[in-house]
């Protein structure tokens, strides 16, 4: 799989942002794999939903606890990217597991707190949602997002 090539800057018409991230979310196999989908996508904001199958349930029918932290570390870093731009990685983040993750979805809505040059600091709640859309917050987290060197330089 060949990663897109990263622009110099983000595109500031809101429909060519959305996109340059399904192309960066489409580059992710393991995003691939839980079939996961950027449903926002707008400076300082990022929401990513993947389907709950049984496939991602732990022993108990809850979703995974890695499930839940994989799909709060990708928003945070897609939100995180927003501000800072498309070369960036997560450099630590914690998580709340509030309860289990029942639903036909999970969304995470990341939002950044404060963005610098170099990093930004990253909120997000996750939730299980029915088959109506319906929430339940089922865990919070918050990470710190940092600048990488571009690919090839």
């Amino acid at each position: 799989m060949t990663a897109p090539s990263l622009p110099d800057d983000l595109p500031e018409d809101p429909e060519a942002l959305l996109r340059l991230g399904r192309e960066l979310l489409a580059a992710q196999s393991f995003s691939l794999l839980l079939e996961a989908r950027l449903d926002t996508f707008r400076p300082g904001l990022a929401e990513l939903s993947l389907p709950l199958g049984p496939r991602l349930l732990q022993q108990y029918g809850h979703a995974h606890g890695g499930v839940v932290s994989y799909l709060a570390d990708n928003a945070m870093t897609f939100a995180g990217g927003s501000v800072l731009g498309p070369a960036v990685t997560t450099v630590g983040f914690s998580i709340n597991y509030l309860r289990p993750a029942e639903g036909a979805r999970l969304a995470a809505v990341a939002t950044v707190v404060n963005g610098g040059r170099r990093l930004a600091v990253v909120r997000c709640d996750v939730s299980a949602r029915d088959d109506a859309g319906t929430p339940t917050l089922c865990a919070v987290a918050q990470g710190t997002i940092a600048t990488v060197d571009r690919p090839g330089t």
